[in-house]
Protein backbone atom coordinates (compact mmCIF):
# COMPACT_ATOMS: atom_id res chain seq x y z
CA UNK A 1 0.00 0.00 0.00
CA UNK A 2 2.72 2.24 0.81
CA UNK A 3 4.74 1.26 -2.42
CA UNK A 4 1.06 2.80 -4.23
CA UNK A 5 0.84 5.92 -2.53
CA UNK A 6 4.68 6.73 -3.29
CA UNK A 7 3.90 5.86 -6.71
CA UNK A 8 0.87 7.91 -7.25
CA UNK A 9 2.85 10.61 -5.53
CA UNK A 10 5.57 10.49 -8.01
CA UNK A 11 3.59 10.14 -10.55
CA UNK A 12 1.86 13.38 -9.75
CA UNK A 13 5.04 15.29 -9.26
CA UNK A 14 6.15 14.20 -12.60
CA UNK A 15 3.34 15.27 -14.50
CA UNK A 16 4.47 18.06 -15.52
CA UNK A 17 7.00 16.98 -16.98
CA UNK A 18 6.69 13.49 -18.58
CA UNK A 19 4.66 12.88 -21.78
CA UNK A 20 0.89 11.51 -22.12
CA UNK A 21 2.47 8.38 -23.02
CA UNK A 22 4.30 7.66 -19.62
CA UNK A 23 1.15 9.00 -18.19
CA UNK A 24 -0.87 6.46 -19.35
CA UNK A 25 1.35 3.90 -19.00
CA UNK A 26 1.71 4.85 -15.06
CA UNK A 27 -1.89 5.12 -15.26
CA UNK A 28 -2.56 1.78 -16.65
CA UNK A 29 -0.05 0.29 -14.13
CA UNK A 30 -1.59 2.35 -11.21
CA UNK A 31 -4.93 0.54 -12.82
CA UNK A 32 -3.87 -3.02 -12.82
CA UNK A 33 -1.89 -2.64 -9.19
CA UNK A 34 -5.05 -1.52 -7.70
CA UNK A 35 -7.37 -4.35 -9.03
CA UNK A 36 -4.62 -6.37 -7.91
CA UNK A 37 -4.61 -4.78 -4.61
CA UNK A 38 -8.63 -5.29 -4.54
CA UNK A 39 -8.61 -9.03 -5.70
CA UNK A 40 -6.13 -10.11 -2.99
CA UNK A 41 -7.97 -8.21 -0.56
CA UNK A 42 -10.90 -9.53 -1.46
CA UNK A 43 -9.18 -12.99 -1.40
CA UNK A 44 -7.74 -12.34 2.35
CA UNK A 45 -11.28 -11.23 2.81
CA UNK A 46 -12.06 -15.06 1.91
CA UNK A 47 -9.18 -16.33 3.29
CA UNK A 48 -9.75 -14.43 7.12
CA UNK A 49 -13.50 -15.95 6.91
CA UNK A 50 -12.44 -19.52 5.97
CA UNK A 51 -9.87 -18.96 8.98
CA UNK A 52 -12.88 -17.87 10.90
CA UNK A 53 -14.54 -21.00 9.76
CA UNK A 54 -12.05 -23.38 10.09
CA UNK A 55 -11.36 -21.78 13.69
CA UNK A 56 -14.82 -22.35 14.21
CA UNK A 57 -14.86 -25.61 13.65
CA UNK A 58 -11.67 -26.26 15.20
CA UNK A 59 -13.32 -24.93 18.41
CA UNK A 60 -16.53 -27.06 17.86
CA UNK A 61 -13.81 -30.00 17.05
CA UNK A 62 -12.11 -29.79 19.59
CA UNK A 63 -15.07 -29.26 21.85
CA UNK A 64 -16.66 -32.22 20.71
CA UNK A 65 -12.94 -34.12 21.30
CA UNK A 66 -12.47 -33.28 24.64
CA UNK A 67 -16.25 -34.35 25.46
CA UNK A 68 -15.16 -38.17 23.31
CA UNK A 69 -12.47 -38.13 25.17
CA UNK A 70 -14.49 -37.64 28.54
CA UNK A 71 -17.09 -40.06 27.46
CA UNK A 72 -13.92 -42.23 26.31
CA UNK A 73 -12.02 -42.03 29.72
CA UNK A 74 -15.54 -42.64 31.56
CA UNK A 75 -15.90 -45.86 29.34
CA UNK A 76 -12.54 -46.78 30.15
CA UNK A 77 -13.29 -46.50 33.80
CA UNK A 78 -16.64 -48.76 33.70
CA UNK A 79 -14.35 -51.06 31.40
CA UNK A 80 -11.96 -51.50 34.39
CA UNK A 81 -14.76 -51.66 36.89
CA UNK A 82 -16.37 -54.35 35.03
CA UNK A 83 -13.01 -56.28 34.46
CA UNK A 84 -12.44 -55.68 37.80
CA UNK A 85 -16.10 -56.76 38.69
CA UNK A 86 -15.51 -59.81 36.53
CA UNK A 87 -12.00 -60.67 38.07
CA UNK A 88 -14.55 -61.00 41.53
CA UNK A 89 -17.15 -62.88 40.08
CA UNK A 90 -14.61 -65.57 38.18
CA UNK A 91 -12.82 -65.89 42.11
CA UNK A 92 -15.87 -65.92 43.38
CA UNK A 93 -17.14 -68.63 41.23
CA UNK A 94 -13.96 -70.61 41.32
CA UNK A 95 -14.18 -70.56 44.68
CA UNK A 96 -17.94 -71.31 45.32
CA UNK A 97 -17.04 -73.80 42.52
CA UNK A 98 -14.75 -75.35 44.44
CA UNK A 99 -16.92 -75.55 47.66
CA UNK A 100 -19.74 -76.85 45.44
CA UNK A 101 -17.33 -80.11 44.13
CA UNK A 102 -15.92 -80.98 47.72
CA UNK A 103 -19.78 -80.50 49.07
CA UNK A 104 -20.44 -83.05 46.70
CA UNK A 105 -17.53 -84.92 46.88
CA UNK A 106 -18.95 -85.13 50.60
CA UNK A 107 -22.02 -86.13 49.49
CA UNK A 108 -20.87 -88.91 47.37
CA UNK A 109 -18.88 -90.29 49.85
CA UNK A 110 -21.79 -90.32 52.39
CA UNK A 111 -24.23 -91.87 49.68
CA UNK A 112 -21.78 -94.35 49.34
CA UNK A 113 -21.30 -95.42 52.51
CA UNK A 114 -25.40 -95.09 53.50
CA UNK A 115 -25.41 -97.74 50.57
CA UNK A 116 -23.15 -99.93 51.95
CA UNK A 117 -25.05 -99.49 55.16
CA UNK A 118 -27.59 -100.36 53.19
CA UNK A 119 -26.22 -103.36 51.37
CA UNK A 120 -25.15 -104.49 54.90
CA UNK A 121 -28.21 -104.13 56.54
CA UNK A 122 -30.22 -105.74 53.87
CA UNK A 123 -27.62 -108.74 54.19
CA UNK A 124 -28.45 -108.68 58.21
CA UNK A 125 -32.47 -108.60 57.47
CA UNK A 126 -31.91 -111.60 54.93
CA UNK A 127 -29.78 -113.54 57.45
CA UNK A 128 -32.98 -112.29 60.16
CA UNK A 129 -35.74 -113.66 57.76
CA UNK A 130 -33.74 -116.94 57.07
CA UNK A 131 -33.17 -117.49 60.68
CA UNK A 132 -36.55 -116.43 61.47
CA UNK A 133 -37.82 -118.99 58.84
CA UNK A 134 -35.82 -121.71 60.13
CA UNK A 135 -36.53 -121.11 63.45
CA UNK A 136 -40.51 -121.34 62.18
CA UNK A 137 -39.62 -124.49 61.09
CA UNK A 138 -37.94 -125.91 63.59
CA UNK A 139 -40.96 -124.53 65.72
CA UNK A 140 -43.17 -126.54 63.52
CA UNK A 141 -41.05 -129.78 63.77
CA UNK A 142 -40.93 -129.17 67.43
CA UNK A 143 -44.22 -129.23 67.55
CA UNK A 144 -45.22 -132.53 65.10
CA UNK A 145 -42.15 -134.51 67.52
CA UNK A 146 -44.61 -132.93 70.75
CA UNK A 147 -47.55 -134.46 69.08
CA UNK A 148 -46.18 -137.75 68.57
CA UNK A 149 -44.81 -138.22 71.61
CA UNK A 150 -47.56 -137.14 73.58
CA UNK A 151 -50.22 -138.86 71.19
CA UNK A 152 -51.38 -141.63 73.61
CA UNK A 153 -52.35 -138.56 75.99
CA UNK A 154 -54.81 -136.59 73.79
CA UNK A 155 -57.69 -138.19 75.04
CA UNK A 156 -56.97 -137.43 78.77
CA UNK A 157 -57.38 -133.16 78.30
CA UNK A 158 -53.95 -132.71 76.30
CA UNK A 159 -53.87 -130.51 73.56
CA UNK A 160 -50.87 -129.51 71.69
CA UNK A 161 -51.19 -126.48 69.61
CA UNK A 162 -48.71 -123.87 67.54
CA UNK A 163 -49.24 -120.02 67.07
CA UNK A 164 -47.56 -116.91 66.71
CA UNK A 165 -43.94 -118.55 66.17
CA UNK A 166 -44.77 -120.75 69.62
CA UNK A 167 -45.60 -124.34 70.42
CA UNK A 168 -48.54 -124.47 73.24
CA UNK A 169 -48.47 -127.32 75.45
CA UNK A 170 -52.00 -127.51 77.59
CA UNK A 171 -52.49 -130.56 80.11
CA UNK A 172 -55.89 -130.20 82.40
CA UNK A 173 -55.46 -131.00 85.98
CA UNK A 174 -56.89 -133.78 86.09
CA UNK A 175 -54.03 -135.54 83.95
CA UNK A 176 -51.49 -134.57 86.65
CA UNK A 177 -53.06 -133.53 90.07
CA UNK A 178 -55.36 -134.45 92.77
CA UNK A 179 -57.88 -131.58 93.69
CA UNK A 180 -55.94 -129.14 95.77
CA UNK A 181 -52.37 -131.20 95.33
CA UNK A 182 -49.35 -129.98 93.43
CA UNK A 183 -47.85 -133.57 93.38
CA UNK A 184 -47.74 -134.87 89.89
CA UNK A 185 -49.73 -138.22 89.84
CA UNK A 186 -48.05 -141.18 87.82
CA UNK A 187 -50.31 -140.85 84.61
CA UNK A 188 -48.86 -136.80 84.47
CA UNK A 189 -44.90 -138.09 85.01
CA UNK A 190 -45.48 -140.78 81.79
CA UNK A 191 -46.88 -137.68 80.20
CA UNK A 192 -44.10 -135.19 81.47
CA UNK A 193 -41.38 -137.52 80.97
CA UNK A 194 -42.04 -137.72 77.22
CA UNK A 195 -42.27 -134.17 76.92
CA UNK A 196 -38.43 -133.69 78.39
CA UNK A 197 -37.10 -136.22 76.09
CA UNK A 198 -38.42 -134.26 73.37
CA UNK A 199 -37.18 -130.81 74.87
CA UNK A 200 -34.12 -132.50 75.76
CA UNK A 201 -33.07 -132.50 72.20
CA UNK A 202 -34.31 -129.19 71.56
CA UNK A 203 -31.63 -127.25 73.97
CA UNK A 204 -32.28 -124.05 72.24
CA UNK A 205 -35.95 -123.74 73.17
CA UNK A 206 -37.15 -121.89 76.07
CA UNK A 207 -39.47 -123.41 78.59
CA UNK A 208 -42.27 -121.54 79.95
CA UNK A 209 -44.28 -123.54 82.81
CA UNK A 210 -47.67 -121.56 83.53
CA UNK A 211 -50.25 -123.22 85.92
CA UNK A 212 -53.82 -121.93 86.00
CA UNK A 213 -56.95 -122.59 88.49
CA UNK A 214 -60.70 -121.87 87.94
CA UNK A 215 -62.15 -118.63 90.45
CA UNK A 216 -63.31 -121.37 92.93
CA UNK A 217 -61.53 -119.75 95.73
CA UNK A 218 -59.44 -122.62 97.53
CA UNK A 219 -61.03 -123.56 101.00
CA UNK A 220 -58.54 -126.26 101.94
CA UNK A 221 -56.09 -125.86 105.32
CA UNK A 222 -52.41 -126.45 105.14
CA UNK A 223 -49.49 -123.83 103.95
CA UNK A 224 -51.45 -123.37 100.47
CA UNK A 225 -53.09 -119.96 100.69
CA UNK A 226 -55.23 -119.87 97.72
CA UNK A 227 -55.45 -120.92 93.99
CA UNK A 228 -52.62 -118.72 93.13
CA UNK A 229 -50.58 -119.81 95.64
CA UNK A 230 -51.68 -122.99 94.31
CA UNK A 231 -51.25 -122.81 90.59
CA UNK A 232 -47.37 -121.47 91.29
CA UNK A 233 -46.62 -124.60 93.18
CA UNK A 234 -47.86 -126.74 90.33
CA UNK A 235 -45.73 -124.94 87.79
CA UNK A 236 -43.09 -125.72 89.86
CA UNK A 237 -43.91 -129.11 90.48
CA UNK A 238 -43.99 -129.36 86.75
CA UNK A 239 -40.43 -127.84 86.06
CA UNK A 240 -39.03 -130.34 88.88
CA UNK A 241 -40.12 -132.80 87.01
CA UNK A 242 -38.62 -132.08 83.62
CA UNK A 243 -35.61 -131.48 85.85
CA UNK A 244 -35.36 -135.29 85.81
CA UNK A 245 -34.32 -135.47 82.51
CA UNK A 246 -31.02 -134.72 82.76
CA UNK A 247 -30.31 -133.33 79.45
CA UNK A 248 -32.74 -130.88 80.56
CA UNK A 249 -31.07 -127.64 80.88
CA UNK A 250 -32.63 -125.96 84.10
CA UNK A 251 -31.81 -122.08 82.20
CA UNK A 252 -34.06 -122.47 79.99
CA UNK A 253 -37.43 -123.45 82.67
CA UNK A 254 -39.30 -120.63 83.93
CA UNK A 255 -42.21 -121.14 86.09
CA UNK A 256 -44.92 -119.07 86.88
CA UNK A 257 -48.47 -119.37 88.57
CA UNK A 258 -51.27 -117.35 86.57
CA UNK A 259 -54.28 -118.66 89.14
CA UNK A 260 -57.81 -118.04 87.97
CA UNK A 261 -56.78 -114.88 85.56
CA UNK A 262 -56.18 -116.42 82.28
CA UNK A 263 -58.86 -118.29 81.52
CA UNK A 264 -60.08 -120.33 78.67
CA UNK A 265 -64.01 -121.39 78.96
CA UNK A 266 -66.35 -119.65 81.66
CA UNK A 267 -65.71 -120.37 84.59
CA UNK A 268 -70.11 -120.70 84.92
CA UNK A 269 -69.50 -124.10 83.90
CA UNK A 270 -68.27 -127.81 85.37
CA UNK A 271 -66.91 -128.53 81.80
CA UNK A 272 -65.32 -124.30 81.91
CA UNK A 273 -64.08 -124.96 84.99
CA UNK A 274 -62.08 -127.84 84.17
CA UNK A 275 -60.89 -126.74 80.96
CA UNK A 276 -59.30 -123.84 82.89
CA UNK A 277 -57.63 -125.94 85.87
CA UNK A 278 -54.68 -126.53 83.79
CA UNK A 279 -50.78 -126.53 82.99
CA UNK A 280 -49.27 -124.95 79.98
CA UNK A 281 -46.43 -125.39 78.54
CA UNK A 282 -45.20 -122.58 76.53
CA UNK A 283 -42.35 -123.50 73.80
CA UNK A 284 -40.24 -120.07 72.39
CA UNK A 285 -37.59 -120.18 70.35
CA UNK A 286 -34.44 -118.61 71.86
CA UNK A 287 -34.62 -114.80 70.27
CA UNK A 288 -30.98 -113.88 72.12
CA UNK A 289 -29.82 -114.49 67.93
CA UNK A 290 -32.31 -112.52 66.61
CA UNK A 291 -32.36 -109.68 68.80
CA UNK A 292 -28.99 -109.01 68.35
CA UNK A 293 -29.27 -109.17 64.53
CA UNK A 294 -32.26 -106.62 65.06
CA UNK A 295 -29.96 -104.49 66.89
CA UNK A 296 -27.29 -103.91 63.88
CA UNK A 297 -30.16 -103.48 61.61
CA UNK A 298 -31.65 -100.72 63.64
Amino acid sequence: MKKITTLIILALSLSSCVSNRVFNDLESRYAGLKDNYNRQTKSIENLNAEIKDLTEKFVHLETTLEATQDRLNQKQQNMEKLESSLDLLKQNSESALKERIAENETLLEKIADRENELVDRMARVDELEGLIAEQQQAMRNLKEKISDALLNFEDKGLTVEARDGKVYVSMENKLLFRSGSWRVESEGQKAISSLASVLADNPDIAVLIEGHTDNVPYVGKGELKGNWDLSTKRATAIVNQLLENPDILPQNLTAAGRGEYLPIAPNSTREGRTANRRIEVVLSPQLDEIKQILNTVD
